[in-house]
């Protein structure tokens, strides 16, 4: 039995709208989802931790967010403060009494707090080290030591590293070749050991390319989805690195938000100690990218077609492509997409139409 209440074990009891040849849901947020229980997001007003927290909140749990702020945003949370059920604790994951007081009297952690990015990887090492492999073993042993058994933890694709194997599948990684790689698959190793000899139940998340609203557009180290929008959005020239035949496997991240909810009520033992990928199971090239942006966000501002796109180098430390096999995270824990790329990205560039443009 887990040692969670039974308000946490509670799951939504509204029923499946199926596709009848299929049996699979129709609706999105159709899928069991954790109610009632108390549970710490670190990284909590990051791009992905504040969507979660906002999740979690709907659905009628208690959220503790830790965050230093140092890539998180005020602006991510502030429609979160007010509520009574929401408890922000301002601390760094570096510093283990920061991490034991944010995961005081939590039924599960989800464990989202990390410093992203190749390029910055590569130029900081050290401090990339110190927050994604010295701060998730902070988390870890803060866990542990107050008996919080369920601890689900973002992992990277960037654990493939050379691997050039299409789709990729859990079992078979590669070489890393960054420095944020080493440290993302240095979790799984972790994780694997405190799972192992303190009976945690543990399970990684490999996500892939995540994207949706709040992602930060501005900054030396963006992410391409929301960079491209706001050169887009304010006509600047679009710069690709390499000739844009590079491939992602783009995920909308309301199913990283389902992915994190499976795993935190998954039953199956077959899942612990085990890591999922984290993705839409479709990949689609840098190219392919530029032409969907333009068209979504024509919609809006009929000239954006017309930005320049310009080509440069390939960035050090990219993997050319990259495909998610999902098949290990639907068999054990239910998972099925509840957006393809060209759905969410419609859904991301409405927010960043509203966001964005003044």
């Amino acid at each position: 039995m887990y040692a969670y209440t039974n308000s946490y074990e509670h799951t939504t009891k509204a029923s499946y709208s199926t596709d009848e040849s299929s049996g699979s849901p129709v609706l999105p947020g159709n899928y069991p989802k954790i109610c009632g229980g108390r549970i710490l997001v670190t990284g909590g007003a990051g791009f992905i931790g504040s969507n979660m927290c906002e999740d979690f909140l709907k659905n009628d749990n208690e959220v503790v967010c830790l965050d230093n702020f140092s890539t998180g945003k005020v602006e991510n949370i502030k429609g979160f403060l007010s509520c009574p059920k929401f408890h922000l604790v301002v601390g760094d994951i570096r510093n283990i009494n920061d991490c034991r007081k944010a995961v005081d009297g939590a039924d599960v952690v989800f464990h989202e707090a990390a410093l992203g990015s190749v390029p910055r990887s590569l130029q900081d090492p050290i401090t990339s080290n110190e927050v994604n492999v010295g701060g998730f073993l902070n988390m870890l042993v803060a866990a542990k030591d107050a008996n919080v058994r369920r601890f689900i933890y973002a992992a990277s694709s960037a654990a493939y590293g050379d691997s050039k194997a299409l789709p990729k599948v859990e079992s078979s990684v590669g070489r890393p070749v960054s420095p944020y790689a080493v440290s993302k698959y240095a979790n799984e190793l972790y994780a694997h050991v405190f799972g192992l000899h303190y009976g945690m139940e543990i399970i990684g998340l490999r996500y892939f390319n995540v994207f949706g609203p709040r992602q930060n557009p501005d900054g030396e180290y963006a992410a391409v989805i929301p960079r491209f929008t706001s050169q887009l959005i304010s006509h600047r020239p679009i710069l690709i690195n390499g000739d844009g035949n590079i491939s992602r496997d783009f995920t909308y991240v309301e199913n990283v938000i389902q992915m994190n909810h499976l795993a935190g009520l998954c039953k199956d033992s077959n899942a612990f100690g085990e890591v999922f990928n984290t993705a839409a199971g479709q990949r689609n090239s840098l190219n392919a990218l530029v032409k969907y942006l333009k068209e979504f966000l024509s919609l809006y501002d009929p000239e954006i077609p017309e930005v320049e796109v310009r080509y440069g180098t390939f960035r050090k430390g990219d993997v050319q492509h990259s495909l998610a096999s999902i098949e290990k995270a639907e068999k054990i824990l239910g998972y099925k997409p509840q957006f393809n790329f060209e759905q969410g990205l419609k859904l991301s560039m409405d927010w960043y139409w509203k966001n964005l443009s003044r």
